[in-house]
């Protein structure tokens, strides 16, 4: 019997993160996301909507990890050997969606190696844990701040390296885990620490939908969805094709996106009015606002493109005691990027980098 998912373009209102979502999905790269916010807000209906809604992955058959027969630089060993031999065959499967219980273990997350077995026939003997089954696609972990700091910081470090290394006895094991970390949590069940928010690319906070149209507009569609799933998601389904073509077109153009030394400029300049620590914002800010790009048709980024993004990676990352406090908002973020954005500051350096236009040759490219 054929499971039918609630459509994502289906979802009433949160715009922000299901915008987030979007450009997670068209730049994996960006880090995830990490929604805040009351129990009842289609947190993880989204996010299981979101995997819904990806293209199909071609995948080498018998793979345990699903690696793609079109990246040899990011496949398993046992795909490497198979790339150099040609002998690979191809199936597919449906972007694969892990929702991690909270009561997981370590071994059930990074998977086991059977020591007394190496050491019988000197192989070694991996067993695969939901890392391995969400390589290239969404984890979702619920109520993530109730998870112990370590498996946290576990996860967060196979998300940013693609990667999830094992070690046991002398023995040690490494496979790809490339995947899209979708965080949840209810602020008043308590949150997580600096260190761990930061690795977060994206935050959002969301609430209640406030206006009574949409709140109708979602009874509506959840008392629809529930009566008779498969004619709902048949009224979605053009948006739905719309939407995924859309993703997709964005993936291709995204290596093309291009942006100036200025730029750079603008987002050191509003993550340093900000007073943000380190340079992961900066980074983030970046990407995020080539995938909007992208996801936009266009082949260079703007100053809203750069407050829009600001808007999604500073929430969690204003630090108090510089004239700011934790509770600034969105709104605030995005005025404050305006006025840093108009008043856009010169390069002062002479030299650029291979990967850097200037605004004119950008808008030139698109029009080519």
């Amino acid at each position: 019997m054929k499971q039918f998912i609630f459509p994502f373009t289906a979802i009433v209102g949160q715009e922000q993160m299901k915008l987030s979502l979007v450009l997670n999905a068209i730049d994996p790269k960006i880090g995830g996301v990490l929604v805040k916010g009351e129990r009842g807000t289609a947190k993880s209906t989204a996010a299981r909507a979101l995997a819904d809604l990806l293209p199909s992955q071609a995948v080498i058959s018998g793979c345990k990890f699903g690696c793609s027969p079109d990246d040899p630089v990011h496949a398993c060993d046992e795909c490497k050997e198979l790339f150099s031999k040609q002998e690979l065959s191809v199936s597919y499967r449906k972007t694969p969606f892990i929702n991690l219980p909270v009561s997981s273990t370590e071994d059930r997350i990074v998977g086991t190696l059977d020591f007394e077995k190496a050491l019988t026939d000197g192989k070694k003997h991996f067993e695969p844990g939901l890392l391995a089954q969400v390589n290239r696609g969404i984890l979702y972990v619920d109520e993530v701040n109730l998870l112990e700091d370590h498996i946290v910081d576990t996860l967060l470090d196979a998300a940013a390296m693609g990667v999830n290394h094992i070690e046991r006895e002398g023995i040690s094991f490494t496979h790809p885990a490339r995947f899209i970390m979708i965080g949840t949590m209810n602020p008043e069940e308590g949150d997580l620490r600096p260190q761990l928010l930061d690795r977060f690319a994206h935050s959002v906070t969301i609430s209640g939908v406030p206006d009574a149209e949409e709140r109708v507009q979602i009874i509506q569609r959840s008392i629809a969805f529930e009566d008779d799933p498969e004619k709902f998601c048949t009224q979605f389904e053009e948006k739905q094709q719309n939407l995924a073509e859309k993703i997709s077109e964005a993936q291709k153009n995204l290596p093309k996106v291009a942006y100036s030394e200025k730029d750079l400029y603008a987002i050191a300049e509003l993550t340093s009015a900000f007073h943000t620590e380190g340079h992961r914002a900066d980074i983030v800010i970046l990407k995020t606002a080539r995938a909007l790009a992208a996801f936009e048709n266009r082949f260079f980024i703007t100053d809203e493109d750069i407050k829009r993004s600001a808007e999604l990676t500073l929430p969690h990352r204003i630090i108090s005691g510089h004239g700011t406090d934790d509770n600034v908002s969105v709104d605030e973020i995005g005025k404050k990027a305006a006025q840093i954005l108009a008043e856009k500051p010169k390069s002062s350096a002479n030299t650029k980098d291979d990967s850097i236009t200037d605004e004119s040759t950008d808008k030139k490219k698109l029009t080519n």
